[in-house]
């Protein structure tokens, strides 16, 4: 499975999460809402998903093998550096 695009959909400078993605895979298959979040002084990504009658939340996509994960993190990463040296700085929200 390839990683054919990231797109990143919004960028916010107030508080952990510091934008929303989408992915697309293979070309034919696309993730929304896959999030950038600052914790701890470290970037990573939270993927996609719902809350629970009980309060807790669940993934609703989300990759199987760590590998993949680690992959599809630095994509997103990749593509939320390119956005940010790319923009304006008035069009970062």
């Amino acid at each position: 499975m390839q990683i054919t695009d990231v797109k990143i959909r919004k960028t916010f400078t107030e508080g952990p999460m510091l934008a929303v993605a989408s992915i697309t895979l293979d070309g034919v298959f696309v993730v929304h809402d896959v999030k950038v979040i600052l914790a701890n002084d470290r970037r990573f990504i939270v993927m996609p998903s719902r809350k629970n009658p009980d309060g807790t939340y669940r993934d609703i996509a989300h990759p199987i093998t760590a590998d993949f994960r680690a992959m599809l993190e630095e994509c997103v990463l990749a593509a939320y550096e390119k956005a940010l040296a790319e923009a304006p700085a008035e069009e970062i929200l």
